[in-house]
């Protein structure tokens, strides 16, 4: 018994994760998660191109030209 309670501290963390995956897989929620990323990194991207707009002009200006 005090073999699986060291087991069960060692690797606690795991094995919720792990169970939590699970959970997000069967119920499909891996779409939405994916979706809410995709829509943060949109936003944060916009931001950024709004509040550096020079500093981008010139890095995609040099950019295409290296193409």
């Amino acid at each position: 018994m005090n073999s699986f309670k060291d087991f069960w501290n060692q690797f606690r963390g795991a094995i919720i994760g792990v169970i939590i995956a699970i959970l997000i897989l069967i119920t499909g929620l891996d779409k939405l998660i994916l979706a809410i990323v995709v829509l943060f990194l949109g936003a944060f991207i916009g931001n950024y191109v709004q509040r550096n707009k020079e500093d981008v002009k010139t890095k995609l200006k040099s950019f295409i030209d290296k193409m």
